[in-house]
């Protein structure tokens, strides 16, 4: 699959299979979050790797209603800022890189065959600090977001695709 088709054909799964995502696979994901840019190479970023499924529960749960497509995950991943490597002068970057590298992670899933949702954390202070009590996290690291990867369910792979999702009103040339 090239580039462009991976970023058109990327679609939030919710529903999964039973089918496990191969270490090789998830290894991979793992690799495209950490390819992405970062603010002066900071690579200030951390990943919570969670299969067990007790874990997961746990982790739907601290976040709430949105993040129930964790129940179904054959992987959940907690993706964290850490402070303690984020860019002195603009410490704020990590909520951007973070952001980049989840983006890489459900892009390659889906280069794979593997479906995957964004589940917002930060900046709602309830699932930040649930988050960070579940995993014990330092306070150096900041929960800030859960993706649910697994292979999509039938009801999945049958709906519909999405139209274009082009706005040309959304698009200003030279000027607003």
């Amino acid at each position: 699959m090239d580039a462009i088709e991976n970023i058109m054909s990327r679609r939030s799964v919710r529903r999964f299979t039973d089918r496990k995502i191969s270490d090789d696979d998830l290894n991979t994901i793992l690799c495209a979050g950490m390819s992405g840019p970062s603010c002066v190479n900071a690579r200030d970023w951390s990943f919570v790797v969670v299969r067990d499924k007790d874990m997961l529960l746990k982790m739907a749960e601290a976040n709430g209603r949105p993040a129930e497509p964790l129940k179904g995950a054959d992987v959940g991943v907690l993706l964290c800022g850490d402070l303690d490597r984020a860019f002195p002068r603009a410490k704020d970057y990590w909520v951007i890189d973070g952001s980049i590298a989840a983006q890489n992670m459900i892009l390659a899933a889906n280069a794979l065959g593997i479906g995957s949702v964004w589940l917002g954390t930060w900046p709602q202070t309830d699932r930040v600090k649930a988050q960070a009590e579940l995993f014990s996290l330092p306070d150096s690291a900041v929960p800030h977001s859960l993706i649910a990867f697994g292979y999509p369910s039938e009801e999945e792979l049958s709906a519909p695709p999405k139209n274009d999702k082009f706005e040309e009103d959304r698009v200003h040339y030279e000027k607003w």
